[in-house]
């Protein structure tokens, strides 16, 4: 079982922190390693929703299909997936610290399973290393987008 949380302070007001990380289309912006995403049922972001990710990790291609289980809007998404080599639960929240201060969270919980079960040992070293790669980059994305 890997079970890996990060965290990080965004200058920015809540919703707009929220807005941006919930909305899938956005995620090849901030995700280092997911290079598509597809929606498979109709927009807006809802509980039910699913979308098929292609990502690198590890060197090679995955493909698999989150489906939304939870969602309040500006505090809480989480989605799972339950086909491709490793089941997982990924789970953002948003909290505000002040005005224009956003505490962004992001958890990520699977079982790895074939290909992907030889590395356990190492996944959560190296997925909590993309995480806050991945929060800094939101960060700067939408820091950015202030000035």
């Amino acid at each position: 079982m890997v079970d890996v949380l990060t965290e990080i302070t965004i200058r920015c007001p809540l919703q707009q922190v929220a807005e941006y990380a919930a909305d899938p289309d956005h995620a090849p912006n901030w995700y280092v390693n997911i290079k598509s995403v597809e929606w498979l049922s109709p927009k807006p972001l809802s509980v039910g929703s699913k979308m098929a990710f292609k990502a690198q990790f590890l060197g090679r291609e995955l493909a698999y299909v989150y489906e939304v289980v939870e969602f309040i809007g500006g505090q809480k998404l989480v989605m799972k997936t339950a086909d491709g080599p490793f089941p997982m639960e990924t789970v953002y929240t948003w909290e505000p610290i002040e005005n224009n201060l956003t505490r962004m969270t992001l958890r990520n919980k699977g079982n790895p399973t074939g290909f992907s079960k030889l590395f356990t040992p190492f996944m959560g070293t190296m997925m909590k290393k993309a995480n806050n790669k991945d929060l800094k980059k939101i960060k700067f994305v939408l820091e950015e987008s202030l000035d």
